[in-house]
């Protein structure tokens, strides 16, 4: 490493160090040369527009590649900052175990979000919270929230029924340190005994579960709650026949009460509070999707537990490392480093990515160098996912030098959990937003498909910093998108999405001028150009093919001294772009398909959400929101057996018609 910042507080050592690669003097120099051959080709087009008179296609596609190239070479100056400045954090957690004793630690509240029990299965859904409930951390410390957007008896029962099963399972996997700890993930891997754990207590817990997960899915199929005593629960009377998904009163249920006595695991120790969430839904109310969802919780928890950190995650992906609350801690509580940071992003990885995946899902390039960049500028953005927060931060609080926070908040709320819950469904009311700062000023920004990517933008903007953290052992896996179609519809909603902050009064060089750093304005630009980026590029692939076909030269003869600078730029970019993909992990298979993948989501994704976005600034198109399907482990086999097959001509269009019929909703290369 070139350099480190490892200072302590007071003399004491540091629970972080933050270090800059050596390998960016070498980045540099690559991206001078780059620069310079932008140059030259600018210089070319300029000089070597046909006549106008000559030949009337010549001229005009002379004229429209300038534009094409110009707009290129802007856009890669934008990339430059996600490549420039990168830093690595190490966290140090024997020192925080050394410095703070389990009762000093602050309390952590978890945020689990679902919207639709068809799309987000339940036994995923509680496999995910019960890999939090399971964290390395004292259990009196943490408090489980599940939101259900869609006032689900089904989930709220498997939740019910994840309670008792967890009682097991967190002894289970702390008595045998196991990893990964949401049980579908651990039992999916073929779980095998460890040294201390008999093939009998793996068994035994491998038959809970599968119990666990017959009785569930019976539920799910059948859509009825059994009538038997385990589920004489006070929360089942909550639902009736007339309860829909899009119609339903706020429901809080406290399922895990550490007031009771009985609110211990299998070996008498405390369990993690577990609270179930519905907020209110009628018809004539805008409930705002995820934001809602998480603006809810945000208030629930103020009055049940009102823990200084916060961590959302979304159903989909579980705590693959059980550490990650200390790990996130050694940022927050370190003394000189930690006093301004308000949120640490962990980065997005899947488990259902197959080998040399067709559709180019792995991310490797954007978590080992893009996100590092960003946090080498002060500003990794919020993901919407396995993030910590101090609450603060996602209260609009503005940061100052003489902010002190109160670690102990938050501990000594004891009141009757019957209070509690008729407290808090005051506050997930439909109205009780209504002239208020919440989703404006308060909690997560309501008004943008990217809830999440403004609402951390925002926080910056406010004087606090973020920090991206990729430990060996990755935080949080989740689920890519298996198909074609949920690929290239996530994308156009995250380009819309980015494209409409960037065309705002929220746009980072508006928003963030003079509040944080250039570099990290240009980095949020760049996924904000994406969409606008589109018309350059369809350009360019269609253009000089017609004008090929119709015996017009748009580019230099191969004798030319002008075709070195077009040669150098498209094949050293080439080149730089596979080897820091193989650097990061990735085949030169998944490389060449993510540069596929990269040509379609020009051109249909991000066109597409360039069209919508402007024609709903002109008023003639609107914005949704979709949930992406999730997908069981057999769908992912199924794509590995067909190897590297892709859509052909005919379904690619067919997409972009589906696509465009809807009004619901990169790298670093020149071009």
């Amino acid at each position: 490493m070139a350099g480190s910042s490892v200072s302590g507080g007071g003399g004491r050592p540091p629970l972080f160090a933050t270090e800059k690669p050596k390998r960016v003097l070498a980045y540099r120099v690559y991206a001078g040369t780059i620069f310079a051959g932008i140059l030259l080709i600018w210089f070319y087009r300029a000089t070597h527009i046909p006549a106008r008179g000559s030949s009337s296609l010549g001229w005009r596609a002379g004229l429209g590649l300038l534009v094409a190239e110009i707009l290129f070479g802007l856009y890669w100056v934008l990339t430059l900052s996600v490549r420039w400045n990168p830093v690595r954090r190490t966290t140090f957690k024997d020192r925080l175990s050394e410095r703070y004793d389990d009762d000093q630690l602050p309390g952590v509240d978890i945020f689990v979000c679902t919207a639709d029990p068809a799309l987000e299965p339940p036994m995923l859904v509680i496999s995910t919270v019960l890999s939090v409930m399971a964290y390395d951390y004292p259990p009196e410390k943490l408090n489980i929230y599940l939101s259900d957007d869609a006032g689900s008896a089904v989930t709220f029962y498997a939740l019910h029924e994840a309670s008792e099963f967890a009682k097991h399972w967190i002894s289970f996997c702390k008595n045998y340190k196991v990893e990964p700890r949401s049980p579908a993930a651990y039992f999916a891997e073929g779980a095998t005994p460890h040294d201390a754990c008999s093939p009998q207590e793996l068994l035994r817990m491998k038959e809970l579960y599968k119990d666990l997960t017959d009785r569930v899915n019976s539920v799910v199929h059948s859509g009825k709650i059994p009538e038997v005593p385990e589920c004489n629960h006070r929360g089942f009377s909550e639902w009736n026949e007339m309860i829909t998904s899009g119609d339903h009163p706020s429901i809080v249920q406290i399922l895990i009460d550490r007031n009771k006595r009985k609110a211990v695991d299998v070996d008498g120790n405390a369990l993690p509070k577990l609270v179930y969430m519905s907020r209110e839904k009628r018809p004539q109310e805008q409930h705002h999707f995820k934001a809602g969802s998480l603006n809810a919780l945000i208030r629930v928890s103020s009055v049940i537990s009102n823990s200084p950190v916060i961590l959302n995650v979304d159903c989909d992906m579980y705590s693959n490392n059980s550490e990650s609350i200390r790990d996130a801690l050694c940022f927050f509580l370190d003394e000189e480093q930690g006093q301004d940071i308000g949120f640490v992003q962990y980065p997005q990885n899947f488990d259902n990515v197959v080998h040399n995946d067709i559709y180019g899902n792995p991310i490797n390039v954007v978590n080992e160098l893009d996100n590092p960049c960003l946090d080498g500028w002060g500003g990794m953005c919020y993901y919407g996912t396995g993030c910590f927060h101090r609450r603060e931060t996602l209260s609009g609080q503005i940061y100052s030098k003489d902010y002190k926070e109160d670690w102990d908040r938050g501990v000594g709320i004891a009141e009757n959990a019957d209070e509690l819950e008729e407290t808090s469904k005051s506050l997930v009311t439909c109205t009780y937003e209504h002239n208020t700062p919440w989703g404006i000023e308060k909690g997560v920004r309501y008004g943008c498909p990217l809830e999440d990517v403004i609402t951390g933008l925002q926080i910056q903007c406010r004087g606090w910093r973020s920090v991206y953290y990729n430990p060996a052992r990755k935080g949080f896996l989740g689920m890519a998108p298996t198909s074609l179609g949920q690929i290239l519809v996530q994308h156009k909603r995250w380009s819309e999405g980015f494209l409409q902050i960037s065309l705002s009064n929220y746009s980072p060089f508006l928003l963030g001028h003079g509040k944080i750093k250039l570099g990290l304005q240009m980095g949020y630009s760049v996924c904000g150009f994406w969409a606008l980026n589109s018309f350059p590029t369809f350009y360019y692939v269609i253009i000089p093919s017609l004008c090929f076909l119709s015996g017009v030269s748009v580019f230099p003869e191969i004798t030319s001294p002008w075709c070195i600078p077009f040669i150098y730029v498209v094949v050293a970019s080439y080149s730089w772009s596979l080897m820091e993909s193989l650097q990061c992990g990735d085949t030169a298979v998944e490389w060449w398909n993510a540069q596929r993948m990269w040509l379609m989501r020009r051109t249909t994704s991000y066109l597409l959400a360039a069209i919508d976005t402007i024609g709903g600034m002109l008023g003639v198109s609107e914005s949704g929101f979709e949930l992406t399907v999730k997908v069981d482990e057999s769908q992912a086999l199924e794509r590995e057996k067909k190897g590297n097959r892709c859509c052909g001509p005919s379904q690619h269009c067919w997409l972009m018609l589906r696509m465009v019929s809807s009004t619901r909703v990169e790298d670093g290369r020149p071009w």
